[in-house]
């Protein structure tokens, strides 16, 4: 039987017992008589034609049992602890359009699971199983506002069925990364960092932002095994360094990078569900002019304040608050900023400049699950409400650590004509940085029992990225 999953020779071999310590996780916190029942994604058409989009798993499904085919469900049973997926009977023609039918036993083979049935079974299965109590999936996702996929077939009111009891459970084990969940995250976010470090090394005045963008994709698929990214790669140069989300359809990183641009590339491989998300910050011609260094390492030192002191028991809207201080600190001795940086905080100058929180959970969903479930501390009011989790910190979290500090026009705008926030700014210097753009720093990092591990390696000191860009003597 296979244990393993990976795309090649090179990438990193998935053990199917990460998907095995999932459920077992999943049926100790729940009873027995109970079976979870979760339906998988299905294929989705581009419109009304008959071209498919490239098809991604459900990420829930993912962390129940890997599975990368559309249209399937999967049952734990658990009184017995046994999976059971179901697979679609497919036609005969298959094979002469889309490749060889595989059998159920090729399935559980494939998989690792006790039993492959098809979906026109599960009725039956179910039926067979004679379970107290189906459990579905239906809970908000508080990034989206969308809520998860309940599994439904036909039958499914023949059961008693709870749509409540499974998502806080489920969604909280995703919170906290497994051994074997933590190693794929290392592979994804060392292919991420290699593929940023191959960008910093293409890129310079002339090129364009979107065959910066190409460079990553390629280093992640071509290299890495990552036929997916986990969000639209956001390339931003210049002015576009300040558009926080970059790269959409109407501004698809299409500008040309010119000499004395900052760059802001915010990318992010995917392998095995499993996601990273990390952006660098250089200046287009690889050296930096002291305006640009001071916004960087004004970012930088929010970024090292948080690494010092985030750990167990730590909460991250404190992490937050002290990532807005050390960087507020340092534009104000840059000349850029006046007066008390507390009193900076208590009138909003700090979300003037970042608008966006700290950073986020992260794992099957670049913004992973499990930031405002029930039991957790609510979203705060005020500038922290756009935190994506308030939550305290524990070990085996894997979270981003993304400070930024942006010059946008409409928000510096705002700001003049608030007196309570004017008289922080020393426009002279300010209205020099109008169209600077902006600098982020993203790193990946886990919550270990001590501190934090860095899953990121990329150049991040002025000096380190000099020297990287000169010449790719740190590219290993």
């Amino acid at each position: 039987m296979t244990t393993a999953w990976s795309m090649g020779p090179g990438t990193y071999e998935v053990p199917l017992s990460l998907f095995a310590k999932n459920r077992e996780r999943l049926a100790e916190k729940l009873k027995n008589g109970q079976i979870v029942v979760l339906q998988g994604g299905d294929s989705i058409n581009h419109y009304d034609t008959d071209v498919e989009y490239v098809f991604r798993q459900e990420s829930y499904f993912t962390w129940i049992c890997g599975v990368r085919e559309p249209g399937c469900y999967f049952a734990l049973d658990v009184s017995t602890k046994k999976g059971h997926l179901f697979v679609p009977r497919l036609p005969d023609e298959y094979e002469v359009w889309m490749g060889k039918l595989l059998t159920c036993q090729q399935f559980k083979e494939i998989y690792g699971v006790e039993e492959v049935h098809y979906v026109d079974e599960l009725q039956e299965i179910l039926k067979q199983l004679n379970p107290e109590l189906l459990l579905t999936l239906s809970g908000p996702n508080t990034d989206s506002g969308l809520t998860a996929k309940e599994a439904v077939f036909e039958g499914i009111d023949e059961f008693k069925v709870d749509n409540e009891i499974l998502f806080p459970i489920i969604a909280e084990l995703r919170v906290i990364k497994t051994p074997e969940e933590i190693e794929v995250m290392r592979y994804i976010c060392k292919t991420s960092s290699d593929a940023h470090k191959k960008v910093m090394l293409y890129a310079k005045p002339g090129r364009m932002e979107y065959q910066c963008e190409s460079v990553f994709l390629d280093h992640c698929y071509r290299i890495g095994g990552c036929r997916h990214v986990s969000y639209t790669c956001i390339c931003g140069s210049g002015d576009n360094a300040a558009v926080l989300h970059y790269g959409h359809a109407a501004a698809p990183n299409c500008k040309m990078m010119h000499d004395g641009d900052m760059c802001l590339f915010d990318m992010g491989g995917n392998y095995a569900g499993y996601a990273a998300d990390i952006t660098c910050s250089f200046p287009a011609n690889g050296k930096f002019t002291e305006d640009q260094k001071l916004i960087y390492e004004a970012v930088l030192a929010g970024r090292d304040a948080v690494f010092r002191e985030a750990r167990p028991g730590v909460k991250w809207p404190d992490m937050h608050l002290v990532a807005n201080r050390a960087m507020l600190e340092h534009l104000k001795q840059g000349g850029l900023l006046i007066g008390d940086v507390e009193d900076m905080i208590a009138a909003g100058v700090n979300g003037v400049l970042q608008p966006h929180g700290l950073g986020h959970l992260l794992g099957l969903d670049v913004h992973d699950v499990g930031g405002y479930l029930s039991s957790c501390p609510e979203r705060p009011a005020g500038p922290l409400a756009r935190l994506r989790t308030a939550r305290v910190l524990l070990a085996g979290m894997v979270l981003t650590v993304e400070p930024g500090c942006y010059f946008i026009p409409k928000l510096l705008d705002k700001a003049q004509n608030d007196p309570a926030q004017a008289r922080f700014f020393n426009w002279e210097v300010v209205n020099r940085f109008r169209g600077f753009g902006g600098v982020r720093i993203e790193d990946d990092v886990l919550i270990t029992e001590n501190g934090i591990e860095d899953l990121t390696s990329v150049p991040r000191t002025v000096t380190e990225i000099e020297e990287f860009m000169a010449d790719g003597a740190n590219f290993k």
